[in-house]
């Protein structure tokens, strides 16, 4: 008993085989490489994503520093004048102020 279809045994048809995997392999590179739509495009815009979440993530890390030194500076009066003096070079009235480099 032949599990083959008729046409892949009819001698008449033997270029039909081959040209079927030859257009379904053009097709198949065209689908994987050079359309608009191609995997290479998604490949690409997985890296971009997780970049950009990275970059996210490292953004939300320095808020909550930011948040964290807001908060402590507006609280502690200390710190806010260690802060305007070592950043700003602020003093007191009366004081000198000498910046070594």
């Amino acid at each position: 008993m032949n599990l083959k279809p008729k046409w892949l045994t009819n001698k008449e048809h033997n270029y039909l085989l081959p040209f079927v995997i030859i257009v379904t392999a053009v097709a198949a590179l065209w689908l994987l490489f050079f359309a608009h739509n191609s995997v290479l495009h998604w490949m690409k815009a997985a890296v971009e994503v997780q970049e950009q979440e990275k970059e996210i993530d490292r953004l939300n890390r320095e808020i909550k520093e930011m948040d964290g030194r807001i908060e402590d500076l507006s609280h502690n009066r200390d710190s806010a004048e260690a802060f305007a003096r070592e950043t700003y070079h602020f003093c007191a009235p009366g004081e000198d102020v000498y910046i070594a480099q």
